[in-house]
């Protein structure tokens, strides 16, 4: 799509914080493998109701210290004004200029608690205490939220993100090019210009994509479901026709002039290298 085209193209890759010594060598060297591909930024999750906050912080200077630039994720669910101020002087202390704010996991069966309900109250709050100093990236949902009551209040949900003082977006991952192309331009005609960078996931193990599409809403095309219930434990075949599937998808996108890729790299750099060399990047 014409419009979308207008952005340079970015590419950048997302972690989680590692939960023991063994995950941190490991990032270690998947930040060394990654880095070679000169991405935009690599990002860093935040686990809900702040599981990981230390964790984030201590993977954002690991990044920062192999002079890559990391892009912490803050989450605003149960967290007061003055948590979120703190954490903005913390990162800025250590050289961030970039975020990804989003509203965060509900905690389950516990009431809604803090300062913020969504997450264009969280980036109004941010583009107030730092004016123009941070890059902002929000989450944009081709398929919609699974909280959504509607496809139109998702809609609106992220043109008041963008309203706030978001600079771009960062797509759920998706298998359904067309419900990208859609969402974008559902946005567009309702004033929205920003890059919406779509997220990509690349499909290496079929049970764990199940799980994670369940619960984050994220289809998976009844033709890519059979097929890889179909080869059952045959791991070999699995990652063979999920780099594919992944390829064809990521082809598609940059020629239809996406504004780059974002991938969920699940902390490994083999399955993002493949997609990289095949696309000729």
């Amino acid at each position: 799509m014409d419009s979308q085209k207008k952005y340079p193209r970015t590419f950048s890759f997302e972690f989680f914080p590692p939960r023991n010594e063994e995950g941190r060598v490991k990032l270690r060297e998947t930040i060394q493998q990654l880095a070679q591909l000169k991405p935009k930024f690599f990002s860093v999750t935040f686990g809900a109701g702040g599981s990981t906050r230390e964790g984030t912080y201590e993977t954002v200077k690991e990044i920062q210290a192999q002079s890559q630039q990391a892009a912490p994720h803050i989450s605003c669910m149960g967290t007061t004004r003055s948590d979120i101020r703190a954490l903005l002087d913390s990162y800025r202390q250590i050289g961030i200029r970039h975020l990804v704010a989003l509203r965060g996991d509900l905690p389950k069966d516990a009431p809604q608690t803090g300062d913020f309900l969504h997450a264009n109250e969280l980036v109004d709050f941010i583009r107030a205490e730092t004016g123009n100093e941070l890059i902002i990236e929000v989450a944009a949902y081709p398929e919609f939220h699974p909280e959504s009551p509607s496809a139109e209040s998702d809609v609106r949900h992220f043109v008041n993100k963008v309203k706030a003082g978001a600079d771009s977006a960062i797509t759920q991952y998706f298998f359904n090019v067309d419900a990208y192309w859609r969402f974008v331009e559902e946005c567009e005609a309702l004033g929205v210009v920003v890059p919406i960078v779509p997220g990509i996931m690349p499909i290496t193990n079929y049970k764990q994509l199940a799980r994670f599409s369940d619960a984050c809403g994220a289809e998976i095309p009844r033709w890519i479901r059979r097929r890889l219930e179909g080869f059952g434990d045959d791991l070999d075949s699995i990652r063979a026709f999920g780099m594919d599937v992944t390829t064809d998808l990521c082809d598609k996108l940059l020629v239809g002039g996406a504004p780059g890729l974002h991938f969920y790299t699940l902390n490994r750099a083999g399955p993002t290298c493949t997609v990289w060399e095949r696309l000729g990047l």
